[in-house]
Parts: structure tokens; C-alpha cells; sequence
């Protein structure tokens, strides 16, 4: 994929949905510097999970130009390897987060996300600065 399409995290939107504001939201920053971006389909999950009745039409209308990429079978081998790694160092992250990170990783993206501490255990990801 090009290096201007990154992989968006969770936090990234909810900091969008959060912000009244919106001009000083990172998801905005990410925009202005040029970069696409796409969500994992666990940020989806994650998105939607978490939203309220009345929060549903707000994320429909942001996510309905974004592209989903799936949690398909190569990102999941990825995701075992990074799990195996970081079970090694005792720095195991919660298992979304693995698999946003997977995803990344099995689309040779770099990752956005406001959570740098738990993502930049993973030695195979690439952080967005």
C-alpha cells in the first residue's frame, strides 16, 4: 500500500467523537498532513461496541467512506507471533490492540493511535510520529 494510507486505532476516533472542537482532534492532523486512512474491522467492533443509541448515526456517517480491512487469516498468524513475542517480555497487550496491530503489520501500514505505550512494544509495527 502507499505510504501516505495509515491504519487508524480507536483511540484516534474516539478523540474525534470526544473533541468539540474538531479542528484540534488528531484525526483532523492526520487528514491535514496528507494521509488516507483506513480502520481495522476491530476498530469497527470497538466503535460500535461502545456507542450509544444516539452515537450510531454519527459513526455510520464518519465511517461510510472509510475503508475496513479485515482480521483475515494473515494478519491472525501475525497476531500469534506478536502475542508469542510479547508473552516472552512479560508485555502482553490487551488482544484488540494486538489485532489492530496485526492488521497493520499484514498491510504494511503504519499505525496511528493516541495508546504509543502499549503499541510500541510490537518490534514488527511501525508507529505513525
Amino acid at each position: 500500500m502507499a505510504d501516505k494510507i495509515i491504519l487508524i486505532d480507536t483511540s484516534v476516533l474516539i478523540d474525534y467523537f470526544r473533541k468539540t472542537d474538531k479542528e484540534n482532534a488528531a484525526l483532523v492532523a492526520i487528514v491535514k498532513q496528507g494521509y488516507t486512512y483506513c480502520i481495522s474491522s476491530v476498530t469497527e467492533y470497538e466503535i460500535y461496541r461502545g456507542a450509544l443509541l444516539g452515537q450510531i448515526a454519527f459513526w455510520d456517517n464518519l465511517l461510510l467512506k472509510v475503508e475496513v480491512l479485515p482480521f483475515d487469516k494473515t494478519a491472525s498468524r501475525i497476531a500469534v507471533d506478536i502475542n508469542s513475542e510479547l508473552k516472552r517480555k512479560r508485555k502482553q497487550i490487551e488482544i484488540a490492540d494486538l489485532f489492530i496491530a496485526a492488521t497493520a503489520v499484514a498491510n504494511g501500514l503504519k499505525l496511528a493511535t493516541l495508546n504509543k505505550k502499549h503499541f510500541d512494544r510490537i518490534e514488527a509495527l511501525t508507529l505513525m510520529n
